[in-house]
């Protein structure tokens, strides 16, 4: 049996060397060197007594607002894809780990080692949800009203020759304690006319809205760093794109399970104004959030889990084999969801990117301070702003408690598939050798559980594999196609990988 590569972790101490991270900033970027000259804090709507209806906000208005209850007076800028700005995106694969040293899962929060299943499951794992909930993605209020699932319709169909039967579902929360909000949750169960018996079913999280949904309009959205290609990628032509499997869906029912599409926007809102609406506002009753409460993406993720009650009650469906997949943002949500709702037997997580499976710590890419800022930072915790901090005080992504290795660990034993394109292929946004090195780290967590890492047919392995080459010998799997930022061309790499887990005992 080969030796399990070796992981450089280091225990995170929570008191700021300010000297040293003042070093290390200004070897990142140049334009740290720089004086910073902050820009005069802009004062929060007043908000309106509890009485009334939804405190009214924009995006810029809310993210002020997380600042200044922070005390933060400027964030470090995004890095910018066109290698322009002050914060010039990193492509280069040498200077991206200025910080390779990763927290350590396997190590509690008083230092003592993790030894055993137990003392992972009874201490350790609850001390990372605990900083997850705290600093990354906010905790789920204690209040969430119940959800009340109906079937509106059922409706024949077909699927590229496969007869389907879509039962289209309405999730209406109760929001009887603040009735100014009225949230439902939109979704549709897609099964093959022909099933015979329970079946399992893959829930994807879909950023779209149902067939004769009244769609919101759409709220104007902050700029965003320039996203133009660098030079160096505009003077080389990209190869053709390949030619890939079927869609999702026609994947799924040809293989005779059922598909699940949760559209996440109808109960909650990808923008930064609708955080006083949504599940997000209900439970607050319309009022905004508290540095530690729940952003968009555990919103979305709660919403999984809730589907997930109703797929438990219908006969239809093997809710004992239902799979989670999501790509890009969604995927960032469907991690999430695999590592909080232990229902989900497998999952597949697409180009996830910076605030998913990419490390924080690793430079390339889309950064930690594109999330924090006003377009993406209602997907997290306020608390996540504080790590973009540039000033009264610099903070760096080394600073943080845990990375996303960890979220990867929260998801064991249960199997994972991690993917991403190439730079080539216009996926190095997502930073595809970023979500490697994490799933590589959280692989002694799912040892210890007794399940097998990130491998090949020899062993574990640290390699990162060549473009086309999957890693499925384990309960953790890694593909990286040669496209760009698409969910399908690995998807039958994913099918194959989750038969293992999706097959009923006979």
């Amino acid at each position: 049996m080969p030796t399990p590569p070796a992981i450089c972790y280091r225990f995170c101490d929570p008191m700021r060397a300010q000297s040293l991270t003042l070093s290390l900033a200004l070897l990142l970027s140049p334009a740290l060197a720089q004086t910073p000259t902050p820009q005069p804090a802009q004062p929060a709507t007043p908000q309106p007594a509890p009485s009334s209806g939804p405190v009214q906000l924009t995006a810029a208005q809310d993210h002020q607002r997380l600042l200044d209850l922070l005390q933060i007076t400027a964030l470090r800028p995004g890095v910018a894809q066109n290698g322009s700005g002050p914060n010039p995106v990193n492509w280069d694969e040498s200077k991206a780990n200025p910080w390779p040293n990763l927290p350590n899962p396997l190590l509690l929060n008083n230092g003592k080692p993790v030894t055993s299943a137990k003392v992972w499951t009874t201490k350790r794992r609850p001390e990372l949800v605990e900083i997850f909930d705290r600093e990354i993605i906010g905790r789920v209020p204690a209040n969430v009203p119940a959800v009340h699932w109906q079937v509106t319709s059922t409706t024949p169909g077909s699927d590229h020759g496969v007869a389907i039967i879509t039962k289209h579902l309405i999730g209406h929360v109760d929001n009887s304690a603040y009735p100014s909000i009225t949230v439902d949750i939109a979704a549709d169960l897609i099964l093959p006319a022909d099933a015979r018996g329970p079946i399992p079913v893959v829930m994807e999280l879909n950023g779209g809205y149902p067939a004769g949904y009244p769609v919101p309009p759409p709220r104007p959205r902050p700029a965003a760093p320039a996203t133009a290609p660098t030079p160096a990628l505009a003077a080389a032509p990209r190869p053709p794109a390949p030619n890939f499997d079927p869609p999702i869906q026609q994947q799924v029912l040809a293989k005779g399970w059922g598909f699940a599409l949760l559209y996440h926007s109808t109960f909650q809102a990808d923008n930064g104004a609708g955080i006083t609406q949504g599940i997000i506002g209900l439970c607050n009753h319309g009022q905004p959030r508290k540095l530690d409460d729940w952003g968009a993406l555990r919103a979305w993720a709660w919403g999984a889990s809730r589907l997930m009650d109703y797929l438990e009650t219908d006969p239809s469906v093997d809710a004992h084999h239902v799979a989670i997949e999501g790509h890009s943002r969604r995927g960032k949500a469907a991690l999430i969801a695999m590592a909080y709702e232990p229902r989900f037997a497998v999952a597949y997580i697409s180009s996830s990117g910076a605030g998913g499976a990419s490390l924080a710590r690793h430079r390339y890419g889309e950064q930690l301070e594109n999330i924090a800022g006003t377009g993406e930072y209602h997907w997290m915790a306020g608390n996540y702003l504080k790590y973009a901090e540039l000033s009264p005080t610099l903070v760096i992504p080394a600073e943080m408690p845990v990375d996303m290795h960890e979220l990867i660990a929260l998801c064991a034993p249960r199997p994972l598939l991690i993917d991403g394109g190439t730079l080539e292929g216009g996926d190095g946004w997502a930073d595809t050798r970023g979500t490697f090195i994490a799933e590589v780290a959280a692989g002694p967590v799912y040892r210890l559980l007794g399940k097998k890492s990130l491998g090949n047919d020899s062993g574990p392995t640290d390699a990162f594999p060549p473009v086309g080459a999957p890693l499925l010998a384990g309960d953790l799997a890694f593909v990286q196609h040669p496209g760009g930022h698409n969910p399908q061309p690995s998807f039958a790499t994913f099918v194959t990988f989750a038969t293992r887990y999706m097959t009923p005992a006979k």
